[in-house]
């Protein structure tokens, strides 16, 4: 008889933000432009999520960006909305609007086209929002439109959880 051997279940991330926010009793929202949904679907994909998990919103338009989430028109026309002002805005906007105590706010080229010098493929930006404030990074990802949207995902739960841990 073969032997069976156990093996470890590899906790996700997603999973253990989850289990950190009911332990934490706080609730999530996202905001998404270039993950299209899938920040949503990696944390709602852990059963259980509906306790903490309020929802969120893709804005792929920078009309959707002003009038859902209530980021200043003006700034998506300085900075771009790729830029840390819009993003911000974003997870502040979403965190507000669905009445969350976090957020989590991503905008980017997720490519292959679309790039510029100033901003080529691959550079996304990414906010957090708790009840300490906002925290946002920029990554500068590759040409791989799949991977930049797998890699700005687990960056954007992982933000969150690491600053989540920090907070007691």
């Amino acid at each position: 008889m073969a032997d069976i051997q156990k093996t470890e279940r590899v906790v996700k991330i997603e999973e253990q933000l989850g289990q950190l926010l009911v332990g934490k009793r706080l609730t999530l929202a996202t905001a998404e432009s270039c993950t299209g949904g899938n920040v949503a679907h990696k944390i709602t994909s852990i059963a259980g999520s509906s306790v903490y998990y309020m929802g969120g919103v893709v804005s792929y338009s920078n009309e959707m960006k002003a009038e859902m989430l209530g980021v200043l028109e003006t700034d998506i026309e300085k900075y771009g909305a790729v830029s840390e002002p819009v993003v911000r805005q974003m997870a502040q906007g979403i965190k507000r609007r669905v009445g969350t105590d976090c957020a989590i706010a991503t905008s980017g080229i997720a490519g292959p086209g679309g790039g510029t010098i100033e901003k080529p493929v691959g550079t996304v930006w990414v906010a957090i929002c708790t009840p300490r404030g906002v925290e946002s990074k920029c990554l500068h990802l590759g040409t791989d439109r799949g991977e930049n949207i797998e890699e700005a995902t687990t960056q954007a739960i992982e933000m969150l959880y690491y600053q989540l841990l920090e907070e007691d």
